[in-house]
């Protein structure tokens, strides 16, 4: 049977956290295991995961020490996860419903050689399964759908366009994710990077990248990307240039600001 590994980074995060649990305690799918990496916290939070941990039907696993950040927290997840995909959602987003990670693993199966593949089967597995997200407020109300929307048919240069499928809709497997640890040279799009990486692995393997048609994530608008706006986005700019093409890369921006100034005018 298919595994799910969630990973969820936290430090000082007891506000938002209880909202993300409580969408993974919920799920109707057995096989999961949350990991539930914490930066040294010094608010409510581990305490509010020790206490999640008691009463969660699925596996949960917590560490909490001090990190280099983000993506380093990242990686630590990315090698103590042993499942057979592995996803990121962050303390303040949420999984979108009940029976989500029962749709990925169906997704996931139906494109597989059998319906409930044994750990032999593995292989042959899609290298990623993914899906739409919606955007909520601090509380996790909906405000509307992600601005990017995934593509019915997804490839590694289908993120010349943006970050179309958002990280937490984006399950990866982990026996290739863990291939590629996140880039701590970028401290703000790293995401972006190691999506493009596990995608362009996917076609050198020649593994399907399978959409699952439906929303899996609430996606709490007011991250790192938007508070570190300006940062990101430059960063983001040398990402598709180291994937793309620097000259490519500065069309398409060229692009993106006739695009949204044309929109703007229309407004």
């Amino acid at each position: 049977m298919i595994r799910i590994s969630i990973v969820t980074i936290t430090y000082n995060a007891a506000r938002s956290l209880q909202r993300t649990l409580d969408s993974v305690r919920s799920q109707t799918y057995p096989h999961i295991e949350h990991l539930i990496i914490d930066g040294a916290s010094k608010d409510d939070t581990v305490r509010i995961a020790e206490q999640y941990k008691a009463t969660s039907p699925h596996q949960v696993i917590i560490q909490s020490e001090p990190d280099k950040g983000l993506y380093d927290a990242m990686n630590k997840g990315l090698q103590k996860a042993s499942g057979d995909y592995i996803v990121f959602l962050n303390a303040g987003d949420s999984l979108y419903a009940e029976d989500t990670i029962e749709k990925v693993v169906s997704a996931a199966s139906l494109q597989s050689s059998a319906f409930s593949p044994q750990p032999s089967d593995i292989s042959k597995l899609p290298a990623v399964v993914y899906g739409d997200t919606a955007t909520t407020d601090s509380e996790g109300r909906f405000l509307h759908l992600r601005r990017h929307r995934p593509p019915k048919t997804l490839t590694w240069r289908s993120f010349k366009k943006g970050m179309l499928v958002c990280h937490q809709a984006f399950y990866a497997r982990l026996d290739i994710a863990r291939r590629f640890p996140y880039n701590l040279k970028f401290r703000h799009s790293a995401d972006v990077d190691w999506c493009i990486r596990i995608m362009k692995e996917a076609e050198r393997l020649r593994l399907p990248l399978v959409n699952v048609n439906t929303l899996v994530a609430n996606f709490e608008e007011g991250g790192d990307t938007t508070l570190h706006h300006r940062a990101s986005l430059l960063e983001r700019f040398h990402v598709m240039a180291d994937h793309y093409g620097y000259v490519q890369t500065v069309l398409l921006h060229g692009w993106f600001v006739v695009r949204s100034a044309f929109l703007r005018f229309l407004k």
